[in-house]
């Protein structure tokens, strides 16, 4: 499941019970703390909202709260040096887009980036075979993961030849059907739909998951009449320079770092020092009078209350519903309506032989891994080949494979053991890539994350509007919402949103809080 996940720190058993205008006082003996702004959640978007305060907006007043023992959220790394193993349980890639590549240039991680190969095939399984992914639209004509009308169909739905758009929100999987076809549904976004939100595409909004796709239809009456308009749009408004300083990727790809995922959030929390507070669980936040907020935390040094300008909470919507209950009903309401369903990262390693022979190429295992459609008869969702896809992930002669199983379809994950998981997952991939006959794999890592991915669902958008406008109706200004359920479930947009979120917080604190 490329970029699972997602990235965010949660607060554990968060106690809110004061509501604006009357505020429980602080303990006598807690100490109070002052800062432009407070960022409630240490993952990934949290910490890189901070960081792009200070880098590109020149505001350094910023302490970041997280409740968990280490910063990162999510995202999660394991190594076995000893043994040569290397494993993500969380999200294990980005897109190197330009703003991740910036985030990585600023935390002093440049020269410890890692690209997959471009070239590196994709595959769905389909009728009982590993199947090639066209990587652009010119090569779909050359691959039989779908038929010759299929296909035919696929083009003359881009073209704009299908049925006019229904005039309500559409679920992913009407959308795909009504432009595409039923093939191009079933063979790729249902197990990419599976693979990114382990998620139902009949019930995904395509406006809010896919919502760059949904917009070419929209503004240009097609999918490839939207795509043409935006080069167009592209020549008429060229980009900025782009920044010398970072790199440039060979083609369509993922990155990660040497030492994995957890070197960037490490990176960040290193360079904050100490305006990053671990094991802080917040206990209450106020708005008592027009000069901020007051956030009060049982920390290990005592109870601490700090006052802040401006807060961002860039945690699960089910935590920050509620903490925000207290200051506004709507706003939680609001919140308590997203849906993250169960999933589980399974890391399990075999030896090279284990593979079948048609799935090696030039003798080796090679790829970014494989999707399952469910119709196909398998459990697990997708499996990553980790030690393909990066260096140094697993030692000579072994084969380093992550597995994703569970999600919105399969929530009973969360009821069975580690080894029902693992044997499920062997199961799978002795049905397609591992030899029947061979030996039981070593097993690194079981993850079960009980709620792990937001669903874009139909509705999602207006909830989270509905959720921005009661706090602005309550007046609570300066208190913004973050994190992968606003900016996107992907490790990259979690990064492009803390830029939008630091932006959002920095013309606040210039107009307002400053005067």
């Amino acid at each position: 499941m490329r970029n699972a996940s997602t990235t965010r720190g949660v607060l554990g058993h968060v106690r809110c019970a004061v509501a604006r205008g009357a505020a429980e006082a602080p303990a006598a003996s807690a100490s109070r703390v002052a800062a432009d702004c407070v960022v409630v959640g240490g993952g990934i978007s949290g910490l890189c909202t901070a960081q792009a305060l200070a880098t590109k907006h020149g505001v350094s007043d910023v302490i970041v709260t997280e409740a968990r023992p280490r910063p990162g959220g999510n995202i999660t790394t394991v190594e076995r040096p000893e043994e040569g193993y290397l494993w993500e349980e969380g999200p294990n890639s980005f897109q190197p887009s330009d703003p991740v590549l910036t985030m990585a240039v600023d935390s002093g991680l440049k020269d410890d980036l890692v690209f997959g190969d471009p070239n590196a095939p994709r595959f769905v399984l389909w009728e009982g075979k590993l199947r090639p992914v066209p990587s652009k639209p010119a090569d779909l004509p050359f691959f039989d993961l779908m038929s010759i009308p299929g296909k035919l169909r696929a083009g003359l739905g881009a073209l704009g030849i299908r049925p006019p758009p229904p005039g309500h929100e559409e679920s992913v999987e009407d959308f795909v059907r009504r432009n595409l076809g039923a093939e191009v549904f079933e063979r790729l976004i249902e197990p990419f739909c599976s693979g990114v939100y382990a998620g139902d595409p009949s019930k995904l909004s395509m406006k809010a998951a896919f919502g760059k796709v949904w917009r070419l239809e929209e503004t240009g009456g097609s999918i490839i009449g939207g795509t043409i308009k935006t080069i167009q749009e592209r020549g008429k408004n060229p980009k900025p320079p782009r920044d010398p300083r970072l790199p440039t990727p060979k083609g369509q790809t993922v990155a990660s770092f040497k030492k994995g995922l957890a070197m960037l959030p490490d990176a960040i929390a290193s360079r904050l020092g100490n305006k990053v507070k671990l094991s802080w669980k917040l206990i209450s936040i106020t708005k008592p009078d027009k000069q901020g907020y007051v956030l009060v935390y049982e920390t290990p040094e005592g109870m601490v209350s700090l006052q802040a300008k401006s807060v961002i909470m860039t945690i699960p919507s089910y935590v920050a519903s509620d903490i925000l209950r207290p200051l506004s009903i709507d706003a939680a309401d609001a919140l308590s309506r997203f849906y993250y369903p169960p999933v589980a990262a399974v890391t399990v390693s075999y030896p090279k032989e284990a593979i079948r022979k048609e799935c090696l190429i030039d003798g080796e295992l090679q790829g970014f891994g494989q999707l399952h459609p469910r119709s196909q008869g398998v459990e697990t969702l997708g499996t990553l080949y980790s030690s393909s896809l990066f260096p140094n992930r697993a030692p000579a002669g072994r084969v380093l494979l992550l597995n994703y199983i569970g999600g919105s379809k399969n929530t009973g994950i969360v009821s069975k053991t580690e080894s029902d998981l693992v044997e499920a997952v062997d199961r799978d991939l002795r049905k397609m890539l591992i030899n029947p006959r061979a030996v039981d794999p070593l097993v690194l890592g079981v993850r079960v994350w009980p709620r792990a991915i937001p669903q874009f669902l139909i509705g999602h958008l207006d909830h989270l509007e509905s959720a921005k406008s009661a706090l602005g109706r309550g007046g609570y200004d300066g208190l913004f919402l973050g994190g992968n359920y606003v900016a996107g479930v992907a490790l990259g947009r979690c990064v492009e949103g803390a830029y939008e979120s630091a932006s959002q917080i920095s013309d606040y604190l210039t107009k307002y809080a400053y005067k």
